[in-house]
């Protein structure tokens, strides 16, 4: 499974954003929050405030999270794009900000076949570079040899830091951008079909 002399022998993708489509408008959660909108997730953002600050802001969290499971759906391709790497025996992996509850929740209603889940309980948070170290380390695969599929700037930062061997943005928001490392590595695609079209490239390719 080479891209030249590249393999890729896991890909870790992202949930909401990428492989569901979640209503919460994050941009506007934070607002209400009195956050910033910046290079670091809302969790993070709220360990800064006061306990009562931090308290309010979690269990807004909570909810929106819990909003997104109701309301939300798969992305178009989600479902082929991970069968897809199953057939193909490359492994496959869930990493999210996302709670465990949020996580749970998505994958019971809409059940996928991922070698393994990393909700933000289990992992360093992105852009952390341990939020892809860490799967990665008990899947068992260098960082050079995996894939990353997310939608945003945590995602690249996060990748970008761990030395992950190629990235997949899909669809990127336009103000995530400012936050892109200079010099970071990646491939945009407008939807799933389209990074599935460019992993069976990658995989299809042998030397």
């Amino acid at each position: 499974m080479q891209r030249g002399k590249r393999v890729i022998r896991a890909v870790l993708l992202d949930m909401d954003g990428t492989i569901w489509h979640n209503p919460v408008d994050w941009v506007e959660l934070r607002e209400e929050l009195g956050l910033k909108v910046d290079h670091l997730p809302i969790s993070q953002q709220l360990a800064r405030l006061s306990p009562a600050a931090r308290a309010a802001g979690e269990r807004r969290l909570r909810e929106a999270e819990a909003r997104g499971v109701e309301q939300g759906h798969p992305m178009p391709g989600a479902k082929e794009l991970v069968e897809f790497l199953a057939a193909r025996g490359v492994k496959c992996a869930l990493v999210t900000n996302n709670s465990r509850d949020s996580v749970r929740g998505v994958l019971a209603r809409h059940p996928l076949p991922f070698q393994a889940v990393f909700p933000r309980e289990e992992i360093p948070l992105k852009p952390d570079p341990g939020a892809f170290l860490v799967p990665l380390g008990k899947l068992g695969v260098a960082p050079e040899e995996a894939c990353v599929v997310g939608d945003s700037h945590l995602d690249l930062i996060a990748a970008h830091r761990a030395g992950v061997g190629e990235v997949i943005l899909v669809a990127p928001q336009g103000w995530m951008r400012a936050f892109f490392p200079p010099g970071a590595r990646f491939h945009e695609v407008g939807d799933l079909g389209e990074a599935r079209a460019l992993l069976t490239e990658w995989l299809g390719a042998r030397s």
